[in-house]
């Protein structure tokens, strides 16, 4: 299917959000859309306390939206006419890896939009006869659907994992709808092909998981055993993250989506070319194979802890050729980074927006 059918496809209360920030942003509550005042180009200026990771559990009540294939559960914070962000989590997390960055991005005037991605949470499919993909291009036009649905122009993304691939497929192929960018592990974009490549076995070591995904005996025992599974991968993505159960169990808790499973075998599946993608993304996956520029202020950040398989700074820097910069950030931060550093990641969203 042409890409002009993908976009056919795509272009198919108040409440408060409680959380406390820090002393010297006591009065920073996530106050959801239509509430505030600020002005819709412009953020205010904002002194970012180092707020202690943690802070906040939770987000207030979810909101849903059609969009596209899905109806989208997400939180929202701010000023409805506030410049947006939308915040992408990656697998195995959710939303909750942003509950310490909203506020901080509210405080500072920002409308913040945190959605469960599909197969998470509160996500579902429209149609039971949907193919339960989890092909990267079909994640990113579900995120440009979602703008639609809330007549989001144009938003800056933020993300890290599958929220960073995603907002870095938005970023090249559809860079109207991309004011800024922030991502964790610079640029993630790739395909089918260069998925085949071999690598040297200590490279391939730390994809244990992409080949036991590619058996029927790994997506059994994904499914069997995906809250520990999850566990293990959060423990070896942040080696250095003390991060206690009833941290992990607020994000395992949105794993429990009936289409969780299929959705995450396929992603790795399609990776290596041994499941089949979509043909209503075909045009988009020929695109992205070639491994498109970005052309968005960017800036990339990465932990200097992070125990998941990612890229050297310096091999993706000329991928980005508009303003850009990089950003280490130091304490034993690992794969999680806005959870692990909210203050980190929420400066880096603000000056991004800048630029």
């Amino acid at each position: 299917m042409a890409t002009i059918k993908i976009s056919e496809d795509i272009n198919l209360q108040r409440r408060r959000l409680f959380g406390t920030v820090a002393t010297n942003i006591a009065a920073a509550q996530l106050i959801l859309s239509g509430s505030a005042h600020a002005q819709p180009s412009k953020a205010k200026p904002a002194h970012l306390p180092n707020i202690k990771p943690g802070t906040n559990t939770s987000f207030g009540p979810l909101k849903q939206i059609d969009a596209g294939l899905l109806n989208i559960g997400y939180a929202e914070a701010g000023p409805a006419d506030g410049p947006a962000v939308i915040l992408l989590h990656g697998w195995p997390y959710d939303i909750h890896s942003y509950v310490d960055v909203a506020p901080l991005l509210v405080a500072a005037g920002y409308r913040a939009i945190v959605p469960y991605l599909r197969g998470y949470g509160t996500t579902r499919f429209l149609s039971n006869e949907t193919v339960r993909s989890g092909q990267p291009s079909a994640v990113a036009v579900d995120i440009i659907a979602l703008m639609d649905a809330l007549k989001i122009e144009k938003a800056t993304l933020a993300g890290f994992d599958w929220g960073a691939r995603t907002a870095n497929i938005i970023a090249a192929l559809w860079p109207e709808r991309c004011k800024a960018m922030v991502s964790v592990s610079g640029y993630l974009i790739g395909s089918q092909e260069s998925g085949k490549m071999p690598l040297p076995p200590r490279a391939e070591l730390q994809w244990w998981y992409q080949f036991y995904f590619a058996t029927e005996r790994g997506r059994a025992g994904y499914d069997k055993y995906r809250h520990d599974f999850a566990k293990l991968i959060w423990q070896l993505a942040s080696p250095k993250w003390e991060f206690d159960d009833a941290t992990f169990d607020r994000s395992a808790a949105s794993f429990a989506n009936a289409d969780h499973v299929a959705i995450v075998v396929h992603n790795y599946r399609w990776r290596l070319g041994l499941a089949e993608g979509e043909a209503r993304y075909g045009d988009l996956d020929k695109r992205l194979a070639e491994g498109p520029g970005i052309t968005v202020p960017t800036i990339t950040l990465e932990g200097d802890a992070n125990g998941a398989p990612h890229p050297d700074p310096n091999s993706y820097a000329r991928k980005f050729s508009g303003k850009y910069a990089h950003r280490t950030i130091e304490g034993g931060i690992g794969h999680n980074l806005p959870q692990e550093a909210p203050h980190a990641f929420a400066e880096a969203v603000i000056e991004v927006d800048r630029y």
